[in-house]
């Protein structure tokens, strides 16, 4: 999953993207929503094409949703020219300035903000992504979520060349400067 998540971070969207905020984690029973126990923040972000159709996915652990949170994860992952389309939240207005163009779209929340056909992808992904990693691991470490999320998004955007994925992973991994165990437990929370 490190590889994953080094060879990642050095991807960017490019386009129409379709952005939301989202979460991971949480402890049950509890709160719902935002502000629940052990929660971990991050960024979905689908590319389309023209006609509507997904390319590529970035899933990209935030520490909060911020200005200032958001504007280092455009700098990083989201290329000039590009038009993002998002809902209402406030820390997406960092796209409203150039060099990118934003479409905000107030969805008022709830189930009927899903069905929103501008956000289509994006909600899809969303619901893939958590089903899969809740399906597979019992319990959801914060300091290890960006590999969650890296693995998926990793697959994801190689499925149109899965014949080759395995030998194009062992050329990344043998590139990838190896990490001892105990810096992967010390790991940054923020890729």
């Amino acid at each position: 999953m490190q590889v994953m998540l080094e060879h990642n971070a050095g991807e960017s969207l490019t386009g129409r993207i379709e952005m939301d905020d989202a979460y991971l984690g949480g402890e049950r029973p509890g709160k719902r929503g935002r502000g629940a126990d052990h929660k971990f923040p991050f960024v979905a972000a689908v590319q389309t094409s023209t006609k509507g159709h997904p390319l590529q996915i970035q899933l990209r652990r935030v520490p909060t949703f911020s200005s200032s949170a958001l504007k280092a994860y455009a700098n990083r992952s989201v290329r000039p020219g590009s038009h993002v389309v998002s809902d209402g939240l406030a820390c997406f207005n960092v796209f409203d300035r150039q060099p990118r163009t934003h479409e905000k779209i107030i969805t008022g929340g709830g189930r009927n903000s899903t069905q929103i056909p501008a956000f289509k992808w994006v909600n899809t992904i969303l619901g893939k992504v958590k089903n899969a990693i809740t399906a597979v691991f019992h319990w959801i470490s914060e300091a290890h979520a960006p590999r969650y999320l890296a693995e998926f998004e990793y697959r994801f955007n190689r499925r149109f060349v899965l014949g080759s994925m395995i030998e194009r992973f062992a050329y990344v991994a043998l590139r990838t400067p190896p990490m001892p165990y105990r810096l992967l437990r010390m790991a940054e929370q923020y890729a």
